[in-house]
């Protein structure tokens, strides 16, 4: 019966998979350019992705600037990266209506 315990246990969290589909779909948005493991909003890097102790770090400005003022939201399940998502979309949302 100890194959019972593990039945609805989560899969396993792969951070370098989650960051591959994170980029995927930011991609998908294109308003913003990838460049390495950042991405870029007319010209000024927005958002920046590491892999640390088996979770994905963001760091994700609050406004786009030369020198931005950094959020860090770390991931350490698929929540946390919908999550990450959703708030990419308000802000990006927020950004691109702020300079129209």
């Amino acid at each position: 019966m100890s194959g019972e315990e593990d039945f609805f246990a989560p899969p396993a969290f792969k951070p370098e998979q989650a960051l591959l589909t994170l980029k995927r779909h930011l991609r998908d948005l294109r308003a913003l350019q990838n460049r390495g493991d950042s991405f870029l909003l007319q010209g000024q890097v927005v958002l920046e992705f590491s892999l640390a102790d088996g979770c994905l770090q963001a760091r994700l400005a609050k406004r786009p600037a030369q020198r931005p003022e950094w959020d860090l939201k770390l991931c350490k399940n698929s929540a946390d990266v919908r999550s990450l998502q959703d708030e990419i979309k308000r802000r990006l949302a927020r950004w691109t209506d702020e300079s129209q």
